[in-house]
C-alpha cells in the first residue's frame, strides 16, 4: 500500500506537476479573455478556472481533461448579464449545475450517443463563428454587437474605420497562434497561446502602444450571494436549461475527444456530467462563470504529459495562488490580445476537417442547417432544427431503395434490390419493375434487411405477371429471407438465413448454374466466375477498408496447418478474419518430420517462415472426421490406387499409423477411421518438434502448438490433447 502511494506522488511529481504548470500559464489568459468576452468581472473567470480545475478535477469522469470557464457557453453568458444582471447570472449558473448533478445521477450522458454528431458540432461550430465575429470587434478597437447578424453587418465599417494600435496588436497575436501550428511538433509541444501573449505584451510594452488593460483591483471585494432573476419563470427555466446543455455537450466532447490521446483509463461520461454539476453549482455561488470541459486546456495538458486528474487539480491551485498573489500582474496583458486568443479559439470551434469527414455519411447538411439556424436565429431552434433534419434523413435512409440493373451475356436480365423495403419505397420499385420488357428471364436478388407487407405485394403480385407474359424470374435472397418467409405464409419476421459467405455455391440459388464466359476447357468454372461478382458486388465494399489497410502490413499470430479437404474452412471455424492465420493446408494436413523421405520442403519452408520472419506465437494443427488420406493410411496405401505421387506423400503418415496401432492394437473397430485422425494430429504436433528452432521456441514459452479436432457431421471443434492423455475436449 505504501509503495503504491509513493509511486503515485512520484508519477505526479514527474508528469501531472510539470503539465500543471503549463495548463496554469494558459488557463490565466484565456479565463481573463472569456471573462471580458461574457461582459462579466475579470475576477469571475479566473474563480471558474480554480474551481474547474479543483472540484471538476477531483469528481469528473475524465483523467486528462481540465475544465474552466467555457468558451461555448460565453456568448449565451453575455446576453444573460445583459438582460438579468450579473448576481442573477450566477444563480442560473449555479441552477444549471444542480440540472447537470441530476443528469449526470440519472445517467443521463448515456443519450449524447444517440444525438447525430453533425448536431452538435454544428452547434459549437456556429458558437465558434458567434464568439469569433464578436471578439473581432474587440480585436479591430469597437465593441461588439447584440447579434452575429450584426457584428457581421458592422464588420466593414470597423475595418475601413479602425486602424490603431489596438488592431495592430490584436492581428500580431492572431499571426502568433496560427504560424505557431505550422512549426515542427517538437516546437509546439509548448501551447501557442503560452507564446503568443508575453509576446504581444512586449511588443505592445516597447513600442509604447495605446492598449487597453485589465484590472483586478476591487474584483473579488464585490462578491454577493446570487440572486433569481426578475423574471418569468418560463425565462428563467429556458436560460438554466440552455446553460447547462450547452456546458454538457461541451464537456462530454470534449472528454470524449480526449480519450483518444492518451492511453490511460476511458472517461466516465455520467461521472463527468456530475463533476461538472457540482462545479458550476460552486462557481455559481462564488461568482464564477459556467464551467465547461476546455478543448485549449486539455490539449496543452495531454501535450505537456499530464496523465491523471492531479494535473487538472494542481492547476487550479496554481490559479488560485496567482489571483491572490500576483493579481496585479494581470495588467500587462492587452485587453487586444484577449480578444485575439478566443478569435483564433472560434475559428478553431468550426472544426471543418471534421465536415470533410462527414461527408460520405451524409452529415453535411445537418451541421450547416445547425450552425446557420444558430447563428440566425438562436441556439435552442439550431438543435431543434438540426436534431429534426437528422431524424428526417435518417427516415429517408430507412426507406431509400436502390434498383441496379444488368444485362447478361446469354440475354438475362440481372436485377438487385437493396435497402429496407417498406411501403414508402413501393412506388419506386413498382415503377422499376414495370419496366422490365415482358417475356424477359430474370434474376432477382433481394440483398435487404426488412420488408413490410405492400413491398412483399408489390414484388409478388409483379412476378406473377411477369410470368404469366412468357417470363421467367429466379429470386434469390443472399441474407434475410423476407420473400420466401412471407409467400409461404410464415411470420416475416424474424427471418434470418444462414451467412451467404458460408453456403455452398449448389445451395445458393434456386435458379440453375450457368456459365458466364464460354466453355474452352481450361476455364474458371462458371461458379468461381460468379462468386468473384458476387464478392465485387456484396461482400468487397464491406471488406475493402481491411484489406486497405492489410495491404501495407501483415501480422498473423497463428501458423494453422490443416487438410486440404474441400468441407474445411479455417475462417469459419476459427471465426479468424483476413491477416489472422498464416496457413498451410495438404492432404491429410501432414507434418513431414525431419530428414524423412519423400523429402519435401513445402510445409518446413512455411514453418520457417511462420516462427523466423512472422514470429507467430502459436501453430495450429487441425484434423477432421473422415478423412480420405488417414483412410488411405488405415489401408495401407491401397486406397491411394494408381496414384503414385500420393500414395509417396501418405508414407508421411506411417508414424501416425504406428502410433494407433500402438494404443489401439490391430484391431480395426468402428470407428477406427476417426480415431486415426485424432492420433494423427497428436503425432503432427510431436513432428513439428523434430525441428530445432520449432523446439527451442516451444522450450522457452515462446511458441504454443495446438491441435485441433472438426467434427463435420455435428460442427463441432475439439482440443486434441498432447499423446499423453487420451481425452479430447469440446470447444
Amino acid at each position: 500500500m505504501i509503495g503504491d502511494t509513493l509511486s503515485s506522488w512520484l508519477r505526479t511529481l514527474r508528469h501531472d506537476l510539470p503539465a500543471s504548470l503549463v495548463v496554469f500559464l494558459v488557463a490565466v489568459p484565456f479565463s481573463l479573455g472569456i471573462a471580458a468576452a461574457s461582459g462579466a468581472p475579470p475576477a469571475a473567470g479566473l474563480i471558474a478556472a480554480v474551481v474547474g480545475g479543483v472540484v471538476a478535477g477531483s469528481l469528473g469522469g475524465s483523467a486528462v481533461q481540465v475544465s474552466g470557464p467555457a468558451a461555448g457557453v460565453s456568448v449565451v453568458v453575455v446576453e444573460l448579464v445583459r438582460t438579468h444582471g450579473w448576481r442573477a447570472t450566477c444563480m442560473i449558473t449555479l441552477l444549471a449545475g444542480v440540472v447537470q448533478l441530476v443528469l449526470g445521477v440519472v445517467k443521463a450522458a448515456r443519450v449524447v450517443p444517440a444525438v447525430s454528431p453533425a448536431v452538435l458540432r454544428g452547434l459549437l461550430a456556429a458558437v465558434g463563428v458567434i464568439l469569433a465575429l464578436s471578439q473581432l470587434h474587440v480585436v479591430l478597437g469597437g465593441q461588439p454587437q447584440l447579434s452575429a447578424l450584426a457584428n457581421l453587418a458592422e464588420l466593414p465599417g470597423q475595418i475601413a474605420g479602425l486602424h490603431g494600435h489596438k488592431v495592430a496588436l490584436g492581428l500580431f497575436t492572431i499571426m502568433v497562434l496560427a504560424s505557431w501550428t505550422r512549426l515542427p511538433a517538437r516546437v509546439r509541444v509548448v501551447p501557442a497561446p503560452l507564446v503568443a501573449l508575453p509576446a504581444t505584451a512586449g511588443v505592445a510594452w516597447l513600442a509604447g502602444w495605446d492598449v487597453t488593460h485589465i484590472d483586478l483591483a476591487g474584483s473579488f471585494s464585490g462578491w454577493g450571494f446570487p440572486v433569481l432573476p426578475s423574471a418569468d419563470w418560463h425565462t428563467i427555466v429556458g436560460a438554466v436549461l440552455l446553460v447547462a446543455l450547452l456546458g454538457s455537450v461541451e464537456s462530454l466532447l470534449c472528454a470524449s475527444a480526449a480519450d483518444g490521446t492518451h492511453p490511460g483509463r476511458r472517461a466516465d461520461l455520467d461521472q463527468e456530467l456530475t463533476g461538472q454539476g457540482v462545479a458550476n453549482m460552486v462557481s455559481g455561488a462564488l461568482g464564477g462563470l459556467p464551467i465547461a470541459g476546455g478543448v485549449v486546456r486539455t490539449e496543452a495538458n495531454v501535450r505537456a504529459g499530464g496523465r491523471t486528474r492531479s494535473a487538472a487539480i494542481l492547476h487550479g491551485v496554481w490559479v488560485l495562488g496567482f489571483a491572490v498573489g500576483l493579481g496585479w500582474s494581470v495588467r500587462l496583458i492587452p485587453l487586444e490580445a484577449l480578444a485575439a486568443l478566443l478569435v483564433f479559439t472560434g475559428v478553431r470551434m468550426v472544426g471543418l476537417a471534421r465536415v470533410r469527414r462527414g461527408r460520405g455519411h451524409g452529415e453535411v447538411p445537418v451541421y450547416m442547417v445547425t450552425a446557420a439556424t444558430v447563428i440566425v436565429l438562436g441556439l435552442a431552434e439550431g438543435v431543434l432544427a438540426g436534431a429534426a433534419l437528422a431524424a428526417l434523413l435518417a427516415l429517408r435512409r430507412l426507406t431509400w431503395v436502390n434498383v441496379r440493373r444488368r444485362e447478361e451475356p446469354d440475354g438475362r436480365l440481372h436485377v438487385t434490390i437493396t435497402g429496407s423495403l417498406t411501403f414508402l419505397g413501393v412506388p419506386r420499385l413498382t415503377h422499376e419493375l414495370r419496366s422490365i420488357p415482358a417475356g424477359t428471364p430474370v434474376d432477382l436478388d433481394l440483398t435487404i434487411d426488412f420488408m413490410d407487407n405492400a413491398a412483399f405485394e408489390a414484388i409478388h403480385s409483379w412476378r406473377l405477371d411477369h410470368e404469366q407474359t412468357g417470363g421467367t424470374v429466379d429470386l434469390d435472397e443472399p441474407h434475410d429471407e423476407w420473400y420466401t418467409l412471407a409467400a409461404g405464409g410464415a411470420r416475416a419476421y424474424p427471418g434470418k438465413s444462414p451467412d451467404r459467405r458460408w453456403v455452398p455455391w449448389a445451395q445458393r440459388r434456386t435458379r440453375p448454374q450457368r456459365r458466364l464466359i464460354p466453355d474452352d476447357g481450361g476455364s474458371t468454372p462458371a461458379t468461381c466466375t460468379e462468386g468473384a461478382r458476387d464478392f465485387h458486388r456484396t461482400t468487397a465494399p464491406l471488406v475493402r477498408p481491411i484489406f486497405t489497410e492489410l495491404a501495407h502490413k501483415r501480422q498473423p499470430t497463428h501458423l494453422f496447418i490443416t487438410c486440404a479437404d474441400s468441407r474445411i474452412v479455417p475462417s469459419l471455424i476459427t471465426a479468424s478474419g483476413p491477416g489472422d492465420l498464416f496457413t498451410v493446408r495438404n492432404i491429410g494436413n501432414l507434418v513431414p518430420r525431419r530428414g524423412s523421405e519423400p523429402h519435401d520442403d513445402s510445409v518446413v519452408a512455411a514453418i520457417e517462415y511462420a516462427t523466423q520472419v512472422l514470429g507467430v506465437r502459436t501453430i495450429t494443427v487441425c484434423g477432421h472426421s473422415g478423412c480420405g488420406a488417414m483412410a488411405g493410411v488405415l489401408s495401407a496405401g491401397v486406397q491411394a490406387g494408381s496414384l503414385p505421387g500420393l500414395r509417396r506423400w501418405l508414407r508421411h503418415g506411417n508414424h501416425s499409423l504406428a502410433r494407433f496401432i500402438e494404443t489401439e492394437g490391430d484391431r480395426l473397430h468402428k470407428g477406427a477411421l476417426d480415431v486415426l485422425c485424432r492420433v494423427n494430429v497428436q503425432q503432427q504436433l510431436e513432428n513439428l518438434r523434430t525441428y530445432r528452432k520449432v523446439d527451442e521456441q516451444v522450450r522457452a514459452g515462446k511458441l504454443e502448438l495446438v491441435g485441433l479436432y472438426f467434427d463435420i457431421g455435428s460442427a463441432r471443434v475439439h482440443l486434441v490433447p498432447p499423446l499423453r492423455s487420451s481425452l479430447s475436449v469440446k470447444l
